[in-house]
């Protein structure tokens, strides 16, 4: 019996520690919380930032200024110059005709062309990975190139004295290139390369934020969500 008295207060005393313990334990985690939320949500914006560079080397052939937090994440290295991303055959004609003292003389050319669509990297290119959003900003897309396929002469008509000259020649193999490019822009090629890049992206990333595309062009900024 006397033990048995003796026993108690050692274990009220033991009791009282462990709760004591048990309080310091959950006051410990519950301090902590934010600490370790914030680290898990960072490492979680690495992840999506080493995604995003994996996806930009793969399409572009370079790693992109990412910053997380707007802490610099990665720096932009092996910088291109230029990335396409989508090409059209574009076909155009073009004629000449000219009158000279009752004298006539034409010529009607027929070319296909390659445009080429994408984007001049050599301009401001940077990632910005955010808690709610991911913000790619980059120039707008524009027609990189106009590749000549096949020339073919439709009409080449002599004057009896106002004869074709060298210099119209060039003058109209000078022109259609021009003609591809306009008829390229007018179809709406760089608006579809930009769509196309997001497309690319998302294929390739899948994040619960917004992948939202910033194009600058000078002054302007357009915005694609």
């Amino acid at each position: 019996m006397r033990s048995a008295r003796i026993s108690w207060p050692v274990a009220f005393t033991l009791i009282a520690l462990l709760v004591a313990a048990t309080i310091v334990i959950i006051f410990l985690r519950i301090e902590s919380w934010p600490a370790r939320t914030a680290h898990q949500g960072t490492v979680e914006l690495e992840r999506i930032g080493k995604d995003l560079r994996a996806a930009f080397i793969d399409i572009a052939h370079l790693q992109p200024r990412i910053t997380v937090n707007n802490r610099v994440y990665m720096e932009q290295t092996r910088p291109v110059s230029e990335l396409v991303v989508l090409s059209r055959g574009i076909e155009v004609e073009h004629e000449l005709l000219h009158t000279w003292v009752g004298s006539s003389k034409r010529v009607k050319l027929h070319g296909t062309f390659n445009a080429k669509a994408g984007f001049d990297l050599r301009q401001n290119l940077s990632i910005d990975i955010r808690p709610d959003e991911i913000i790619v900003q980059l120039p707008h897309a524009q027609i990189l190139g106009i590749e000549e396929g096949q020339l073919d002469v439709l009409a080449f008509e002599n004057g009896l004295w106002n004869r074709i000259s060298g210099e119209d020649v060039q003058g109209e193999l000078s022109v259609l290139p021009q003609l591809a490019r306009e008829k390229a822009i007018e179809s709406g090629l760089p608006a579809q390369a930009e769509h196309a890049l997001r497309q690319q992206l998302e294929q390739r990333i899948h994040t619960q934020q917004p992948l939202r595309l910033m194009f600058t062009n000078g002054k302007k900024t357009k915005s694609v969500q």
